[in-house]
């Protein structure tokens, strides 16, 4: 049954100089109330943790669509206006903008739902309307207890009840005994390249391996639409490297988006107990972990030895600590609410949305919204119409519309 009820943001009042294509380029005043941090680390720049906080005075009317889903992780907006929605429980569904029809989809291999693992990312292939082809991430079983990421595709019959012709196109390796960390967002370039998050597998010998070039571990991967390597990859035809790798030193990236201006990745990543972080993936670059973190071990001891900052190694643009426990995330690119260009990240730990308004490749202030009043929220995507779709990351999970009460 939908339901809608009203949720009004809270601010803090902040002071602003200057202004960005109508958002503020420089702010002060006091951060977002997030509580202590766990680590003392000093930040590599101004502005590179606890932003400013802002405030946009938008009253969210919240309506619930659909419930009763699995640990819903992803959703995918079909040019229709219907929307794909996976469950982390195995199951591929499809339903309607106003949640009156909701069907399974058949025909995709079987994921392995252990702990983190299930059916995670679904994706449109940029030529859908015509090809018909979607693409999702899942954790797979290869034997032996060991498993991995993995991607397939297929096409999405007339009637949107099953996906024929299934391939798996590309694989993680090394296959590792594990139920975490399997990164999984998907994220097609404007060329039609497809870049795949790859997590660490959460065991202190695996996340070692993100340091290793001749592994999948702890990396995003960029690859055609077929599964194979671009030539232009940057490791392609290196010796001892895989040639589908653009980026490593990552842990667990869950989040990213191609920023609407310049078409580069942006990710968000967990990090420990703090250090999530916000990076611009560039080709090449090795974005530190586990050598350095802007966080500590689950048991309270230091990262490494307590290193943040290392030459050759990339500076998250943006962290938090206490972290946020990031999911998806989108650039606004609509006009229904006041956060043209603004990313907004889902936020399971905080059991927000997480609005970060930008200066160039700097945060500049941040919100919270939706605080504590819906759940864990796993997933956001953007309407047609500028509305946001969020799911909530539990057993009875619920897809919700956002828009603003007029």
């Amino acid at each position: 049954m939908r339901r809608a009820y009203l949720l009004f943001a809270t601010f803090a009042f902040v002071a602003c100089s200057g202004e960005t294509n109508g958002q503020p380029a420089q702010r002060a005043g006091a951060p977002v109330e997030q509580g202590a941090a766990n680590t003392d680390f000093e930040p590599a720049f101004e502005g590179q943790t606890r932003a400013p906080e802002a405030r946009s005075n938008v009253a969210i009317a919240v309506e619930e669509i659909a419930a009763r889903l699995e640990h819903p992780w992803a959703i995918e907006v079909l040019p229709d206006g219907r929307l794909l929605v996976t469950e982390r429980a195995g199951r591929l569904r499809v339903i309607s903008a106003d949640g009156r029809a909701s069907q399974r989809v058949s025909g995709l291999p079987q994921a392995l739902v252990r702990s983190q693992g299930g059916l995670l990312d679904v994706a449109l292939s940029p030529n859908f309307a015509s090809d018909r082809l979607i693409y999702w991430s899942y954790a797979e079983a290869r034997g032996g207890g060991a498993n991995g990421t993995s991607v397939a595709r297929g096409r999405l019959n007339a009637n949107a009840t099953r996906v024929e012709n299934v391939q798996v196109i590309f694989r993680q390796q090394p296959a590792w005994d594990s139920g975490g960390h399997f990164g999984s967002r998907l994220v097609f370039d404007g060329d039609g390249r497809l870049y795949v998050t790859l997590g660490d597998r959460q065991q202190r010998e695996s996340r070692e391996q993100a340091q290793d070039n001749a592994t999948h571990i702890g990396k995003v991967v960029r690859i055609n639409a077929d599964g194979s390597a671009p030539a232009d990859n940057p490791f392609a035809g290196r010796a001892g490297a895989r040639a589908e790798i653009w980026s490593y030193g990552h842990r667990n990236v869950q989040g990213a988006a191609l920023h609407p201006e310049t078409g580069e990745l942006w990710i968000v990543e967990h990090g420990p107990r703090g250090g999530d972080e916000v990076n611009i993936v560039r080709a090449a670059r090795n974005y530190g972990w586990p050598v350095i973190s802007y966080g500590e071990e689950y048991n309270g001891s230091p990262v490494n030895g307590g290193v943040a900052v290392r030459d050759g190694m990339e500076q998250p643009i943006y962290y938090w600590d206490p972290v946020i426990a990031p999911g998806g995330m989108l650039f606004y690119r609509g006009d229904l609410f006041p956060w043209r260009g603004n990313l907004l990240i889902a936020g399971l730990e905080t059991q927000t949305i997480v609005r970060l308004e930008l200066d160039g490749e700097r945060v500049a202030a941040e919100e919270r919204l939706l605080r504590g009043e819906v759940g864990r929220i796993r997933d956001v995507a953007e309407a047609a119409d500028g509305a946001l779709w969020i799911v909530t990351d539990e057993d009875n999970g619920r897809l919700l519309r956002l828009t603003p009460q007029r």
